[in-house]
């Protein structure tokens, strides 16, 4: 070969090399961040080329898909109930990247999953298309409906658990919308809409907002009395003043809405009139370090939960003493999502013993053969046996003759407290309204529920968990007792 023609041939190899390198790099290396590119409709264009799977409660489909025989999307995602189940499912665009469990779940419900792969070939084989699998919730469909029409118009949030097991029975949040609103291709209008909106529609109160837990917020105080041997049990006197002052202050006395007594009086008859005094002064005692581990053994201060859609961080902060005794009335810095109220008040019910939350119970492949199943997980133990049902008792006598009477279930044992969170520069906004409780059976509690309100028509004096929130709690409870197993 003459010297000419080598090195035409040399350099074509080095072309070819360059060529093949190259591809394997588009293909290996950069194919995440091609394929992810806010630029590339491919992978959109491929999403909804085909139904998605979809997300089952109560053997129902939520979720659909209709064909719109568009330019690029030959299908776009359709929901039933919407606006009720939208904490839920969160929505499925085909612009805007999914959320919740639409998003979580995502490569199963478009059928990209991994372990789809045998599915995906045999579709391929026989000539079928893509095919999604489907999402199955542990949600309840009439404790959802409860909670969604006790919201009404109401600006607030419901969360509710089974204690036993941890399965998540209802996430309501209001105002709320149709994510079908932004569905499609042509809902920019839509989405500017929603997301300009004062009220926040598209926020899902339940998992991702905090609030003040405010007189809620009690039963983690107590149980923190009773874990750290700071009283025997509940009915033990407190030995609190009349007139309690904060810690390291001149003379600002924390006061009590109630006017029942509240001087040395036990913690049954404190949490039965919500006394300020008594717990303010129990978080003091046992000090900032012991109230943290306490709240911490609830959930509180756990940045890593996912239900499996991401949980807020409810936060007991680090604080000065009479900061700490504010946070142990749920005030202060004190910050809890409806969801980890829920856990309290469920790690109460199930006897100390704290579940996992969640809200997917499988995972299923087009051909229905289940691919996954969640197993129940303990989270913690917060309290002993002794000390959960000591608390409970407690818990029971609120709802039977205390703030929380709007709760009680004939023949069934209602456990509850009450709560009303103060908030905005020097408490000038409208006090949260909440009630945390859970129904009690022979074979153990089947629900745990936490009830925020926000913001209503109620006149702010009027404003109380026993008046606004215990009643939607019970509709919840109700529903569950009557489709339990």
């Amino acid at each position: 070969m003459n010297k000419p023609v080598r090195r035409i041939a040399i350099f074509c190899g080095l072309l070819i090399l360059a060529l093949m390198v190259r591809g394997n790099w588009l293909q290996f290396v950069q194919a995440d961040e091609l394929k992810n590119d806010k630029n590339n409709m491919r992978v959109n264009i491929a999403r909804y080329s085909q139904p998605r799977g979809n997300i089952i409660v109560d053997g129902q489909e939520i979720t659909g898909s209709k064909e719109v025989n568009g330019i690029n999307y030959k299908y776009k995602r359709t929901y039933k109930n919407g606006e009720m189940w939208a904490p839920v499912t969160g929505f499925s665009s085909q612009v805007y990247k999914p959320t919740f469990l639409e998003g979580v779940e995502d490569k199963i419900l478009t059928g990209d999953d991994d372990r789809l792969f045998f599915n995906r070939t045999i579709d391929m084989i026989t000539g079928k298309g893509k095919k999604g699998g489907d999402v199955i919730t542990t949600l309840n469909s009439k404790a959802q409906e409860a909670a969604f029409k006790g919201l009404g118009s109401k600006k607030g949030a419901v969360a509710a658990i089974d204690p036993r097991t941890g399965k998540i029975l209802a996430l309501a949040s209001t105002p709320s919308y149709d994510p079908s609103m932004v569905a499609g291709a042509n809902d920019g209008e839509n989405w500017t809409k929603l997301n300009d909106d004062k009220n926040k529609p598209m926020l899902n109160r339940a998992l991702r907002e905090t609030y003040p837990p405010g007189s809620t917020f009690k039963v983690v105080t107590a149980a923190a009395a009773l874990e750290k041997g700071l009283y025997k049990d509940v009915d033990q006197k407190t030995n609190s003043p009349k007139k309690w002052t904060l810690p390291d202050t001149r003379n600002v006395q924390l006061t009590n809405e109630t006017t029942m007594p509240c001087d040395n009086v036990s913690m049954r008859a404190a949490l039965q009139w919500s006394c300020n005094s008594v717990f303010g002064k129990i978080s003091a005692d046992l000090g900032n370090k012991d109230m943290i581990a306490q709240a911490n053994k609830f959930g509180f201060n756990d940045a890593d939960l996912t239900v499996p859609v991401g949980v807020s961080k409810s936060v007991y902060p680090e604080d000065n003493r009479p900061q700490n005794a504010m946070a142990g009335i749920g005030q202060a810095s004190n910050r809890a999502t409806p969801l980890q109220m829920a856990m309290v008040a469920a790690a109460v019910a199930n006897n100390g013993k704290l579940m996992e939350p969640y809200m997917v119970d499988k995972l299923r492949a087009p051909n229905l053969n289940v691919i996954e199943t969640h197993q129940p997980r303990e989270m913690n133990r917060p309290l002993t046996p002794e000390h959960a049902q000591n608390l409970q008792s407690a818990m029971e006598t609120v709802v039977e003759e205390g703030t929380g009477t709007e709760a009680k279930i004939d023949g069934v044992k209602v456990g509850g407290k009450t709560g009303t969170a103060q908030h905005g520069v020097d408490n000038s906004g409208n006090p949260y309204a909440w009630f945390i409780s859970y129904a009690k059976k022979g074979d153990g509690s089947p629900v745990a529920v936490a009830v925020v309100i926000e913001g209503s028509n109620t006149m702010r004096d009027d404003i109380a968990g026993g008046k606004l929130a215990a009643p939607i709690a019970k509709s919840v409870m109700e529903a569950v007792l009557k489709t339990s197993k």
